[in-house]
This record gives structure tokens, C-alpha cells and sequence, in this order.
């Protein structure tokens, strides 16, 4: 479809919301590959140059929480600076980097292209959120929600279950992992053509209605919402809060469960593509969202002691399967509660993403190296620390009584049997 310029010149643009959406899905699952699979291919990496040390092993790990931590904080400033487009450009631009990973010559330049694509990572996926509310009307934005919440699990399943038969394909681990990267260029070469100039249906209702009235209200008196109003802001706070004991959990799940002869973790991640997509379906279905996270979140802490606790793999398998599906499955209604807030726009909730997700790793981080340290003072028993991570996770049943309902109030009593029975 085209457009004319200023200079009269055609243009091609993108205008269709689901293949900006298509855009922004695969450049998620494209970092998803690129990442884990440079993560599976590490050894291969550092052996090709005579790296073999574990100090050199943690710099990498560290520079990945650093990457997190620092894009997901700096992400708004980004967005204010270059707009949503430009800012969602820059970080498809930097997972591209990751064609360096596999040819570095150094250690030096493979520690960078590593922290450049989990800057890149951590940027984009706090750029889902604005480019949903702007893009999507508010009964299509929970099924958008869901699908941008599996694209990581998305890719991470690609990768390990064809990294062989893509290996073999591309004639080698280092092809394999440049194809990712120059997916993910081309991606954002994509992503140029849509059109951001023209306001959609969704960001701006027609004018005279009502619907235009609150929007033009709401982008009034949100017009400066900063970092400074967003830490002020106790929503963001108790948002933040209530995820981070789920992404606390998750990551040592990956990180020292498997030291701990607990390998559920692959179970966890398939049954959380189930659990995603059911909570998709349920959260257009019923309009609450607190019922859906605080019984998920109870579950969960009931499941994490399960898991870490319990003798028997049958037993573990069984509650990794559960713990999949209810860690999944209220995000699509987490992450739509803050869109259905009153005078929510791109701008705002670009800062409640980007406080929201560099709280968490904040929290997780420490809560990581308490994890160890428990393990490291207890002579290597985990006991203390599955207690506290089991404690940890309750954050998020516990954070669904300090959390709002957005549903009105009559559906969201009409709907919470329908919740709590599910």
C-alpha cells in the first residue's frame, strides 16, 4: 500500500496491524533463537578461542544481567527520545549484532555482542506493550498479549528441538547462528516500512465521540509521565513486586535446579506454551484479570514447593508440568491489566513496562546470589534454599490483593465463579 512523502515520492509502508504484529513476534522469537542458541553453542564458542575458564564463563553471565537490568530501565528514555518505531528499530538492530557471536576473534568481542543483544532483548520487550495499545483495540490486545508472552518459549522450542537438523541445514553451529541474525536484520529492515505517522482506530477514536474524548484527556494529563512520576506512581511498585518472585523462580529453575539433579525444567517450558495460550483464550473470555493471577500464583507456590521437595521424578515431572501451565497462564492477563488502566497511553505505559521488568531483575538478581550463598553455607544442601525461592514466589498471590481490577464491576462479579472454578 503506498503513501506519499513530503517530497511526493511513493513509499511503500506496512499499514495492516497483523503483520506489524507478525514483525514484532518473529524479531522476539528470532532473539529467543539467537540467544539460547549461541547459550547451547557457548563451549563450542570458547573452546574456538582457547577459553576455558570459569571466571571468563561468569563475565558472560554477568553481562547478561547487566543487559537486562540496564535496557529494561533505559528502554522509556529510549522510546521518549526516539519514538516507539525508531526505539523498537534500534533494538532489532542490536539482536542483529549477534552475527558477531559466532565469528568473535576474541573474548573481548564476544563479551559485547553478548551484552548487546540482551540490551536488544531487553529493550524490545518492553516495546511490546506501546506498539499493542497503539495498534490493537481492547478486545483484541489480550490474545496480542499472549501471543508477544510465548515467543520466547516460542524460539527457545525451536532451537532445541531442530538445533540439529538446522545445523545440518546450514552446514555448521556458526551458519546456523549467523541465519538467526540475518533473520532478525531483515526483520528490522521490515519493521522500517510501517507506517507510524498515520493514527489507527485504536490510538485515536474518532473525534466527538466518547471514546475520543477520554483518549485526548488521557494523552493531556499522562503528556510527561516520566521516570520521575513512574517511581512515585505505587502501582508500579506493587505490579513489579507482585511478578518478581514468578521471574525469581524461573530463573533459578534454568540456573540451579539442574545442579540440584532436578531436570524438570524442559517440562516447565513446554507445559508454559499450553499455559499461555489457554490464558489467552480465557482472559478474552472473562474480563477479571485478579482471580485469574492470584489462584495461578497460589498454585504456582504450592507447585515450586512440590517440585523442590519432592523424592520422586514422577512426582516432580507431574508438578513441572503443572507449574508450566499456571505460570503462563496469567500473563496474558498480567501484562493486559495495566493497558485496561484509566488514562493509559503508548507513552505512559512504556514507563510501567520498563520500571516494571528492571524492578524484577533487580530483585532477581539478589535473589539469585542468596540462592547460592544458601547453598554455599549449607555445604551444598539446598533445603534453605528452596525454602526461601518457595517463599519467594508467593509474591505474586500475595500481590493480587494490593493490584486493581480493571474488569467493571458487574462482569468482573459475573466472571470470578467462572475464575475460580477454573
Amino acid at each position: 500500500m503506498g503513501q506519499k512523502n513530503n517530497n511526493g515520492d511513493t513509499k511503500m509502508r506496512i499499514h495492516n496491524k497483523y503483520a506489524v504484529e507478525a514483525i514484532v513476534f518473529f524479531s522476539y522469537v528470532l532473539f529467543a533463537m539467537a540467544w539460547v542458541g549461541a547459550t547451547a553453542n557457548m563451549g563450542a564458542i570458547m573452546a574456538a578461542m582457547g577459553i576455558e575458564t570459569l571466571a571468563a564463563a561468569s563475565m558472560l553471565s554477568g553481562s547478561v544481567t547487566v543487559a537486562k537490568i540496564v535496557g529494561t530501565f533505559i528502554a522509556a528514555i529510549v522510546a521518549v527520545r526516539l519514538g516507539i518505531k525508531a526505539a523498537f528499530l534500534v533494538s532489532a538492530l542490536m539482536i542483529g549484532v549477534g552475527l558477531l557471536t559466532p565469528f568473535a576473534p576474541n573474548y573481548e568481542l564476544l563479551l559485547i555482542s553478548r551484552f548487546v543483544v540482551g540490551l536488544g532483548g531487553a529493550l524490545m520487550v518492553v516495546y511490546f506493550n506501546p506498539i499493542v495499545l497503539r495498534w490493537f483495540e481492547p478486545g483484541e490486545r489480550p490474545v496480542i498479549n499472549g501471543i508477544n508472552a510465548v515467543a520466547f518459549n516460542a524460539g527457545t522450542a525451536v532451537v532445541l528441538w531442530l538445533i540439529e537438523d538446522l545445523t545440518a541445514l546450514f552446514g555448521g553451529w556458526e551458519n546456523t547462528l549467523s541465519a538467526f541474525s540475518i533473520a532478525s536484520i531483515v526483520l528490522a529492515g521490515l519493521w522500517m516500512l510501517v507506517d507510524f505517522d498515520t493514527p489507527t482506530a485504536a490510538e485515536q477514536p474518532a473525534a466527538g465521540t466518547e471514546a475520543g474524548a477520554k483518549r485526548k484527556a488521557a494523552n493531556e494529563e499522562t503528556q510527561g509521565y516520566g521516570y520521575g512520576e513512574g517511581l512515585r506512581d505505587s502501582f508500579n511498585w506493587r505490579y513489579a513486586l507482585s511478578y518478581s518472585g514468578v521471574l525469581c523462580f524461573y530463573i533459578c529453575l534454568f540456573t540451579f535446579y539442574p545442579k540440584a539433579g532436578i531436570t524438570q525444567g524442559s517440562l516447565v517450558m513446554w507445559a508454559g506454551i499450553a499455559g499461555t495460550l489457554a490464558g489467552m483464550y480465557f482472559s478474552r473470555r472473562v474480563p477479571a484479570r485478579i482471580p485469574v493471577i492470584r489462584w495461578s500464583g497460589l498454585i504456582m507456590s504450592v507447585c515450586v514447593a512440590g517440585l523442590s521437595f519432592s523424592d520422586s521424578e514422577l512426582y516432580r515431572s507431574a508438578f513441572g508440568l503443572v507449574l508450566g501451565f499456571v505460570i503462563f497462564f496469567p500473563v496474558t492477563a498480567l501484562v493486559t491489566l495495566p493497558q485496561e488502566l484509566p488514562r493509559m497511553t503508548p507513552e505512559r505505559i512504556t514507563v510501567v513496562f520498563s520500571l516494571f521488568y528492571s524492578i524484577s531483575y533487580l530483585i532477581s538478581t539478589f535473589i539469585l546470589w542468596l540462592f547460592g550463598w544458601l547453598v554455599d553455607s549449607n555445604g551444598g544442601d539446598f533445603s534453605s534454599a528452596f525454602s526461601m525461592i518457595t517463599l519467594v514466589s508467593t509474591t505474586l498471590f500475595i500481590g493480587s490483593f494490593f493490584l486493581p481490577e480493571t474488569a467493571p464491576k458487574k462482569q468482573a462479579e459475573a466472571s470470578a465463579p467462572i475464575a475460580e472454578s477454573a
